[in-house]
């Protein structure tokens, strides 16, 4: 299939002019029968599709040297290196970040003193004129370990800034660094996200998860740029620091290769090698992060998580969250909920509350797509990781469907899975399409085998993770699974499925309309791997029209 969503415009534009129900369900059909060379949720559920698994993707998974120029300290002394943006709650703020200063590891580190450099930022819409200021706080972070013989980390000095006061779909340049000390970044620049509405959206937002950073992932990155993203989601397990020892020595494989080890030890630098090679996208795409496993990275006094919560800006505080593990944002007329798998998520727990308070304050008026993220996939039919995040699903999973979240994207499985609408183990037209794209490249290497195939069924004593809490996934009580662990065949809710690493594009076209884009990476230009429409049924799913308020938009009622 490819992508020829150019002539989709014309059609697709007229739901614009329509805003009651029944309008939008004869566009809807319409829309369908005009699109017949790509699906649309309009035409499912869908029989699963399996694509085979390519023997020739195996033996790749390498990760990228310490010796090679694309991670490398290029800078000197306290010149600004590894420069990110990200977003805020709204379109008109965004964060700079980024790093001064070296990095330390060994017996005798001592730490940099974060005062040291100013946090400051010039930008403005020209290039020629950075005629606006702003200034941050800076941090650093320790990896320490109680344990004779284990290396002990300090980063450089790590700044976060917020521009705000910006015009929405705007180009901005920018400038980071610390003037006084002539240590200032080249001139980079970012385009601001649509204002909040049913009728704006970011042209592409591309996601994906469990990136890495192997020969793999310099492919999925390489072909994400060429897609011109607007936007990036990077849905959990980042560098993969901890497959290392803290003497550099790394594992395809740690639990079965480090069994002496009086702690899982992480080796930091590969973030600092992780930051310099991404710096030339996310300096100029904002970049929006959840954690995964594998930023889970204990060390001293039981603290876990550090350099995740450190080296990211998070909108957590904008958007009423106390915590780095879970926040919510706009961009144009999506709202996303960034949920944390790794941190109390149960119905007493703050990040239920949170939720619940944010769900409630959504104004599907005004942005009526509804995206949730995660790390671990409640809908998965491979062996790895297969009904892991079981507990989390039976907490939240009411609360989101009740609130009409319309895609879920997680990672995880370092494979590809798209299913059709699922409630509840159900086909439910009303449900969410859930993606996995854990497909980024990692040095684990691809999830291959699937629970359904004979003999694959893991023990369900096995499939609990020991830091999500406790056993939830038992035998199946209603459907063509009742009575059994997994599915004998590939489950009626997962639609397509495919071992290959890759990356996603989102694309949204108005307040009912999405497209879709899974790319391979052995595939080349504009190939695609799987693609479809997912469509809001506003007239088939009332749940959607009780969370909404009637607006001028949405009736058709003009100013």
């Amino acid at each position: 299939m490819e992508n020829s969503v150019a002539g989709d415009l014309p059609i697709l534009s007229l739901l614009a002019l329509f805003r009651s129900p029944a309008s939008i369900l004869l566009l809807n059909l319409l829309v369908a029968a005009v699109r017949c060379d790509i699906p649309t949720t309009l035409d499912g559920p869908f029989e699963p599709v399996t694509v085979p698994f390519d023997l020739n993707l195996r033996g790749i998974a390498v990760d990228l040297p310490d010796t090679d120029p694309r991670v490398r300290r290029l800078v000197q002394g306290f010149e600004p290196e590894q420069i990110s943006v990200s977003l805020s709650v709204s379109h008109d703020s965004v964060w700079i970040s980024w790093i001064t200063g070296e990095f330390q590891i060994g017996d005798n580190i001592k730490p940099l003193d974060p005062k040291a450099v100013s946090s400051l930022v010039y930008y403005g819409t020209s290039e020629d004129e950075l005629v606006h200021e702003a200034r941050g706080h800076s941090l650093i972070y320790n990896q320490l370990y109680p344990f004779e013989g284990l290396q002990n980390y300090t980063s450089g000095i790590i700044h976060h800034v917020q521009l705000k006061g910006l015009e929405p779909s705007t180009i901005y340049y920018y400038q980071c660094g610390d003037s006084s000390l002539e240590a200032m970044s080249d001139i980079y620049h970012f385009k601001t996200m649509p204002v909040s509405s049913p009728r704006s959206y970011p042209d592409r937002i591309a996601i994906v998860g469990d990136l890495g950073l192997t020969y793999n992932t310099t492919t999925t990155i390489h072909h994400l740029i060429n897609n011109k993203p607007d936007l990036f989601l990077l849905i959990g397990d980042v560098t993969y620091a901890n497959l290392y020892l803290t003497n550099g020595t790394g594992s395809d494989c740690y639990s079965c290769s480090f069994p002496e080890t009086p702690i899982h030890e992480t080796y930091q630098p590969r973030w600092d090698y992780w930051g310099r090679f991404m710096q030339n996208l996310v300096s100029k795409v904002p970049m929006m992060v959840v954690e995964g496993n594998h930023e889970i990275e204990q060390q001293a006094f039981n603290r876990t998580f550090v350099a995740y919560s450190s080296r990211f800006a998070f909108p957590s505080e904008e958007s009423g969250s106390s915590s780095t593990f879970y926040y919510s944002f706009n961009a144009g007329g999506i709202h996303f909920i960034m949920l944390g798998a790794y941190i109390g998520y149960d119905k007493s727990a703050e990040q239920y509350k949170w939720l619940q308070r944010d769900l409630a304050s959504v104004d599907r008026s005004i942005t009526p797509w509804l995206i949730a993220t995660w790390h671990p996939p409640w809908y998965s039919s491979y062996v790895a990781h297969y009904r892991e995040a079981e507990c989390m699903r039976v907490e939240m999973e009411e609360l989101l469907y009740s609130h009409g979240v319309d895609i879920v994207f997680n990672g995880h499985v370092h494979a590809y899975e798209r299913s059709n609408r699922v409630y509840n183990y159900s086909l439910d037209p009303c449900g969410p399409v859930h993606i996995s794209v854990g497909d980024g490249g990692n040095r684990e290497k691809m999830s291959v085998p699937f629970a359904d195939e004979p003999g694959k069924c893991p023990d369900p004593s096995t499939t609990p993770d020991s830091y999500m809490g406790g056993f939830c996934a038992t035998n199946f009580t209603s459907g063509p699974a009742k009575g059994k662990f997994c599915w004998d065949r590939q489950p009626e809710f997962s639609a397509f499925r495919e071992s290959s690493f890759g990356h996603g594009i989102l694309e949204v076209k108005n307040e009912t309309w999405a497209l879709w884009t899974w790319y391979r990476n052995q595939d080349t230009g504009n190939k695609v791997g799987d693609q479809i429409y997912i469509v809001r049924q506003l007239d088939l799913c009332p749940v959607h029209l009780q969370m909404m308020k009637p607006s001028r938009f949405m009736w058709g009622i003009s100013s």
